[in-house]
């Protein structure tokens, strides 16, 4: 287990547990400002008593709903054996990364955060904290162990980390994010991962990859 797995906060009860999950309901279709805490009370099937005991305020919330969907899939960034070689390894995480990208729950996080980190900069803190961050750390600690194990030849894997993931994005990601595409075919998906995984290994594959 990574230190950062262990900074993953446990569940704390099924009332706890119907909050967040409807919270990120409300949150993902109205966003932070559209969304009341009426709204969040009445899908979780709580009383705003219960629901204001776990959470004073709404903001508070958010950042909760963020860091367990952020920690939910950074805990599923390179979630492979060691036995499997790079070009495997690296092809499952670029198709996983790849379609998460293009989810409904990432793209409307990332506008959310976006719209709100101004004003409140803990917000975009935290995502970075718990999403981007954490998952960049599995990264390169994934890359560290695929050199010693003389599969991959880095010089620094925190900018090899930097560079698998947007090589993933490509420029798919930002069309969409900016409502300039409706979005990405499932053979569109694979080829974006198979021409990062391609391009990624050029750059720092061994004979063992």
């Amino acid at each position: 287990m990574t230190a950062t797995d262990t900074d993953i906060e446990k569940p704390k009860g099924r009332k706890h547990d119907q909050v967040i999950a409807g919270a990120r309901q409300v949150f993902m279709e109205q966003g932070f400002e559209g969304a009341s805490v009426d709204d969040i009370a009445r899908v979780a099937n709580v009383s705003k008593a219960t629901l204001y005991s776990y959470f004073p305020d709404k903001r508070l919330l958010f950042i909760a709903v963020l860091k367990e969907e952020c920690a939910r899939q950074a805990q599923l960034t390179f979630a492979v054996d060691d036995n499997v070689k790079p070009s495997a390894a690296l092809l499952q995480e670029a198709k996983r990364f790849v379609r998460f990208l293009a989810s409904p729950i990432a793209l409307n996080m990332f506008r959310v955060v976006i719209a709100e980190s101004q004003r409140f900069p803990e917000i975009g803190h935290e995502f970075y904290r718990s999403g981007p961050g954490r998952s960049r750390q599995r990264m390169i600690e994934y890359f560290d162990a695929a050199i010693e194990r003389g599969e991959l030849a880095i010089d620094d894997c925190a900018v090899a980390a930097d560079q698998f993931a947007e090589l993933c994005k490509s420029d798919c990601f930002y069309k969409i994010m900016l409502n300039m595409s409706d979005g990405m075919t499932e053979v569109e998906m694979d080829q974006i991962a198979h021409e990062a995984v391609k391009t990624f290994l050029a750059r720092y594959g061994t004979d063992l990859s």
